[in-house]
């Protein structure tokens, strides 16, 4: 088992969690890409009793079956759970301090995926240290670039 920290993007609410592996997965069914604003989310299954909260997570019942944990001071989503029946939730990967530990080892609700959206990397992609309008906003309000 690997400890790993995360939280959502103020910093208001942080777990520990105790990981076995760097499995994850991308759902892409419509009630997550409706809760995110996303075309997907990515998530790590986990026990509920493998991660400690510091401050437990808010949380709506975003349908007749489950819930999920967010940050009401900054919208980040960290859970999904199912209301009952299960001792599993799942965590957020981008909501990890180390994201990158997790590599993606399935899909789940395949039939509403946007398949166009899966590999990007063909695009042409602007690094944020490439983009002077943002570079100049980040150093007036901290004198560098984010983490």
């Amino acid at each position: 088992m690997t400890q790993m920290t995360g939280g959502c993007q103020c910093g208001r609410i942080r777990y520990v969690a105790e990981v076995d592996s760097d499995e994850a997965y991308l759902c892409h069914c419509r009630m997550c890409q409706r809760a995110t604003g996303g075309v997907s989310i990515a998530f790590r299954s986990m026990k509920r009793a493998d991660v400690t909260w510091q401050q437990e997570p808010d949380r709506y019942q975003s349908s007749p079956i489950a819930l999920r944990g967010f940050c009401s001071a900054c919208g980040t989503p960290l859970t999904f759970e199912f209301l009952e029946g299960s001792d599993s939730m799942d965590v957020t990967v981008g909501s990890f301090d180390d994201p990158y530990h997790f590599k993606p080892t399935h899909h789940f609700s395949p039939e509403t995926w946007h398949a166009e959206w899966l590999d990007t990397r063909h695009l042409p992609a602007t690094r944020v240290a490439d983009n002077p309008s943002t570079v100049d906003r980040w150093m007036e309000k901290l004198g560098k670039l984010p983490d």
